[in-house]
């Protein structure tokens, strides 16, 4: 295995973990996980969870500390995530009346995390 597939091999590990991570913090509070990695047309939500206030759409970004985990999420990607939400809300009762969020988790290189809720607007 060459060096750049191996790495390629251990990001996508690594971040299969830390979204692991995530998802039991919040089946801890209570949420239940309807999707993970849900695709649509505008591209990629890493998890799709829903609870008592309704829908939260969270991003995982996963790095050797918080503030570089939290550098890696741009503009462009967060415009992403909200089309993509956009499509997947479509299908819900309430269509985009739904209660729903944005979080983004960040996750250390040690496992620690760091859940912000309503991102977005704060990043």
């Amino acid at each position: 295995m060459s060096d750049r597939v191996w790495r390629g091999y251990l990001n996508h590990r690594t971040g299969e973990a830390a979204e692991d991570r995530i998802a039991s913090a919040y089946g801890d509070q209570g949420f239940t996980i309807i999707h993970r990695r849900w695709r649509g047309a505008a591209g990629e939500i890493d998890l799709i969870l829903r609870g008592p206030g309704g829908l939260i759409f969270a991003e995982v970004k996963q790095s050797r500390d918080f503030a570089q985990a939290a550098a890696s999420l741009g503009a462009r990607q967060m415009q992403r995530i909200y089309s993509a939400a956009e499509e997947f809300l479509a299908n819900e009762p309430a269509g985009q009346n739904s209660e729903a969020r944005f979080d983004v988790a960040l996750v250390d290189g040690l496992g620690g995390f760091q859940i912000i809720e309503n991102a977005f607007g704060q990043m």
